[in-house]
C-alpha cells in the first residue's frame, strides 16, 4: 500500500511527500517533507500508536500541545510529539515553512493521510468530505483523533454516517484499506 515517493496536498496549504520507509527494529520510521503556507497547519489532534516529530528546514512553525502555551520552532531546531500527546502545529510566519518529520512506527499513517488529504480536497474546506471523514476517523479512532470536532460528532455522528455510508455503498474505494490497528 505504501509507495515511495509519494505526493499529498490538501488545497489548504499543506503539502507532503513521503519519502521512505526506513526499517528498524524497533518499528519502520516514515520520513517524510513537509511545505506548510502561512497559518496552515493541520488541528489539534493525537496520534496513538506513533510518535512524530520534524526539524524545521525553512521558516517558522509554531506549536501546542493539549493544555500548553503555544512556542516556536526556528530554522534547525526539531520538534517532537509523544504518541497519546495532543499536538497541532502551524506556519506563524509569513513565507512558506519547510520541515523534514518522520513517523514510528508508520503504521497505517501514509494511508490516513493520503485518505484525509484527498478528502479535504474533495471538499475544498478544513473539514473532510462527510462520508469519507465519517470512514476514516470511526474506522481508525484507535490510531487518530481530530480533537477539535465535538465528542457527540466523533462518539455519535460518525458511526452513525459511517454506517450509512456502508449501507449505501460509498466506500468502495476504501475496499483495499490497511486493517486499523487495535
Amino acid at each position: 500500500m505504501n509507495q515511495f515517493p509519494k505526493t499529498i496536498e490538501n488545497g489548504l496549504g499543506e503539502k507532503i511527500v513521503f519519502k521512505e520507509l526506513v526499517r528498524e527494529p524497533d518499528g519502520d520510521k516514515l520520513i517524510l517533507h513537509g511545505w506548510v503556507h502561512p497559518k496552515s497547519g493541520p488541528p489539534m489532534h493525537v496520534h496513538f500508536k506513533q510518535d512524530e516529530g520534524f526539524t524545521v528546514k525553512k521558516g517558522q512553525i509554531s506549536y501546542q500541545l493539549s493544555g500548553g502555551p503555544e512556542q516556536l520552532a526556528h530554522e534547525g531546531e526539531s520538534v517532537t510529539f509523544t504518541r497519546g500527546t495532543p499536538h497541532r502545529f502551524w506556519n506563524s510566519g509569513t513565507d512558506v515553512a519547510q520541515v523534514e518529520g518522520w513517523a514510528k512506527p508508520a503504521n497505517n499513517l501514509q494511508f490516513f493521510l493520503s485518505s484525509i488529504y484527498e478528502a479535504q480536497t474533495l471538499s475544498g474546506k478544513g473539514q473532510p468530505e462527510k462520508f469519507a471523514g465519517a470512514y476514516l476517523l470511526t474506522r481508525y479512532k484507535s490510531e487518530f483523533a481530530m480533537l477539535e470536532i465535538p465528542g457527540f460528532v466523533r462518539k455519535v455522528i460518525f458511526p452513525v454516517t459511517y454506517f450509512v455510508g456502508r449501507l449505501s455503498g460509498k466506500y468502495v474505494k476504501f475496499k483495499d484499506a490497511p486493517a486499523p490497528l487495535k
